[in-house]
Formats: C-alpha cells, sequence, structure tokens
C-alpha cells in the first residue's frame, strides 16, 4: 500500500514580510510559523515521514536533537528555487520511499492546515490516477493591469481558483516532472500539468492561507487563536 510523505521546503528567506528573520519562523501566538502545521502532520497517523528542507546557512534547527524513531527528518538540501529545494529532497529520501507513494509539499508559510483538511485530501486522492492539490475558486473579479496600473481588461473568475497546499503527487511522477519542466514551475502542480496531465482541485480553506505580507500575520493569528477554521 502506499503510503504518505511530507515534504516542507522551508529554505527561503520571504522577503515581502520586510523581517530580519526568514518568515516560516515569525512567532504566531507564541510559536514559530512552521511549527503549526508540522504538528498537524505529527498528529496524523497517515503520515509515514516528514521532511523538512532547509538552506544550508539554517540555524534554527542546528541545535535540534530527533529522536532515532522521529518521524521528522531535517535535510539541507535548500536550492535556487523552490522546485529546486524540493527536487533536492525528493533525490534525498529516495532510499526511504517507494516510487508509487504519495508526497505532499506544504508551504512553510501555511500554518493554518488542519486535520480535517489534511484527511479530507488524502481521502480525495489517495486513490487518483494523477493527483493534485488543494485549491479555493476565486470569490472576487480579476483584473489584469497595465504599466500604468490601470485596468487593461477583465478576466471572467468562472473556472478559475486560487493554488493552495499541500498538493500531492506520487513520487516517482513528481520526481520526473520536476526534472523535466522547461524553466521554474510556480509549483508542483504546474510541472505534472506540463507532462500532460490534470491534478485534481480539492476545496481548501481561506484558514489555509499563506502568509506573504506583514498584514496576514493578524490574521492568522485570529484563526489561530479563535480556532476558526
Amino acid at each position: 500500500m502506499a503510503r504518505f510523505h511530507i515534504v516542507i521546503p522551508a529554505a527561503g528567506i520571504g522577503n515581502r514580510m520586510e523581517t530580519a528573520i526568514p518568515k516560516q519562523y515569525l512567532p504566531i501566538s507564541g510559536k514559530p510559523m512552521i511549527s503549526y502545521s508540522i504538528q498537524t502532520f505529527f498528529a496524523s497517523p497517515r503520515i509515514a515521514s516528514i521532511h523538512l528542507a532547509l538552506s544550508a546557512e539554517d540555524y534554527f534547527w542546528r541545535n535540534l536533537e530527533l529522536a532515532a524513531n522521529s518521524r521528522l527528518q531535517l535535510h539541507y538540501t535548500g536550492g535556487e528555487t523552490r522546485a529546486q529545494t524540493v527536487l533536492n529532497t525528493l533525490y534525498a529520501m529516495k532510499s526511504q520511499v517507494d516510487v508509487d507513494d504519495w508526497i505532499l509539499v506544504h508551504d512553510a508559510a501555511r500554518p493554518g492546515l488542519t486535520l480535517a483538511l489534511l484527511d479530507t485530501l488524502l481521502d480525495s486522492l489517495e486513490n487518483d490516477a494523477v493527483g493534485g492539490l488543494l485549491a479555493l475558486p476565486l470569490a472576487d473579479t480579476l483584473k489584469q493591469s497595465n504599466a500604468d496600473d490601470r485596468v487593461k481588461t477583465t478576466i471572467p473568475r468562472d473556472g478559475l481558483w486560487q493554488a493552495q497546499t499541500p498538493q500531492m503527487f506520487r513520487y516517482r511522477l513528481l520526481t520526473n516532472a520536476l526534472e523535466n519542466f522547461d524553466g521554474v514551475p510556480t509549483d508542483e502542480a504546474q510541472a505534472i500539468e506540463a507532462l500532460g496531465f490534470e491534478p485534481k482541485l480539492v476545496t481548501g480553506s481561506l484558514r489555509n492561507m499563506k502568509v506573504t505580507y506583514p498584514q496576514d500575520m493578524a490574521l492568522m493569528e485570529l484563526f489561530i487563536q479563535k480556532e476558526i477554521v
């Protein structure tokens, strides 16, 4: 039976947060942002292993001593892009997984993932031929701007979704997709699409938002403190 493995690329520095430390380590309700999703994965008995992909200059985890049987593993596999970091980590964990095992790639800056949402994703995709991702249907009208920040055109939102994570694909397929993508994919799903596959969209949650800008911190604090799902 295929197992589920987590990859968390956490080698970025989060320039848009304008902070001195990588945003995944900023505190939310007294704990580092990245710790929330790790705890969610630990709480799921369905997750076989958790692989944290770090920058070689990352000292946040340097003194952490992991038990021999810990499901959490640290890899100093940070690359120049998120895609390269994920691919480096897939190579690093190759001996521990089967080619048909599921890999779930999750953003370090999405602390709002819940166990219920994780289970929904696993249940929806574990027998899927391709895999897929959490996403939200767009509710707002989209405008495309010109160079002067004036509206160039309105983009119909029908059928448009905002991608979230985890994004879940088989080890062999995901590795092949990242190895052969021409350029730099914005996410794992785009690399899969480039091979001609159609990832399945599984409805996510606003709580599972990506913390990108300073104002996002306050909203995420509210989600976590009030246990809003």
